[in-house]
């Protein structure tokens, strides 16, 4: 089990886990934003609790014991009735439910059912808990393409020093000099996207680590990816820097207006 995030649900923070591809949320964390004794096996021993479970597994989960949840849903209603969530896990083989101990201790149940859980908390907490999940999915999904397109442009990079190498650096020159180049061509793409070198970028964000780059938007990520390859070419073509600058500094402004439209495109969808 590892701690992904946390969902702040008008003041309550509920932790949310990933196990395996699958997102669960601690329902011991839910039970703080109900009013009034309320414990989790109160809401277990319920029979349209069960009944909601015992249809889920049979759908998830293949490993599901559906002849010995039978015997446990048959008890539901009766004073005498009460199952823990370990004990339900383990007579069941249910995956829907988790109890676990340590760091991030505490029940966790699957997205489907922990948002059903919180329905017994309150119809307005079941809104903001879907809501905010909602919102955490869409966020750890741009992430998930900031990095994606930073990682092409890493590879891209790499062909553009290639053709440094090969066609800008001659044949004996000194470390220092070979970064001096290296850092000049990075500067061409650096201001012809962002208008400014590394160097003017330090010291305009003298509490920021790292470059430009590192705090770019995903539009901005995919035009210096193309840049990079475009800048390769036309250095094993000869093209002096200057003209290079020029030419990106063109191609910079079209493919960000280009991106900048679809991106409002699909928005307005």
């Amino acid at each position: 089990m590892k701690k992904t995030s946390e969902l702040d649900i008008k003041g309550t923070i509920v932790r949310v886990v990933k196990i395996g591809d699958e997102d669960y949320i601690c329902l011991t964390d839910m039970l703080k934003a109900k009013d009034g004794e309320f414990f989790i096996t109160d809401w277990l021993r319920n029979r349209n609790t069960l009944e909601y479970i015992g249809i889920w597994e049979q759908v998830y989960n293949p490993a599901f014991n559906y002849g010995e949840f039978a015997t446990i849903r048959n008890q539901a209603g009766l004073n005498s009735f009460k199952i823990g969530v370990q004990e339900f896990a383990e007579r069941t083989n249910a995956v829907s439910l988790i109890s676990k101990a340590g760091r991030y201790g505490g029940t966790y149940a699957h997205k489907d059912i922990a948002f059903e859980f919180a329905m017994w908390i309150s119809a307005e907490f079941k809104i903001y808990i879907v809501k905010e999940f909602q919102r955490l999915k869409a966020k750890e999904q741009e992430l998930i393409g900031w990095s994606a397109k930073r990682e092409l442009a890493k590879i891209n990079y790499r062909i553009h020093t290639d053709a440094i190498k090969e066609n800008l650096i001659p044949a004996q020159v000194s470390r220092a000099q070979m970064n001096i180049i290296y850092a000049s061509e990075a500067d061409v793409l650096n201001v012809a996207l962002f208008g400014k070198t590394h160097q003017q970028w330090q010291a305009a964000n003298p509490d920021l680590k790292g470059n430009q780059r590192d705090y770019a938007t995903i539009n901005q990520l995919i035009c210096i990816s193309n840049m990079e390859n475009i800048n390769a070419v036309m250095i094993n073509d000869g093209v002096p820097q200057p003209q290079r600058l020029k030419k990106l500094n063109e191609i910079a402004i079209q493919q960000m207006r280009i991106l900048s439209e679809v991106e409002g495109r699909k928005y307005l969808k």
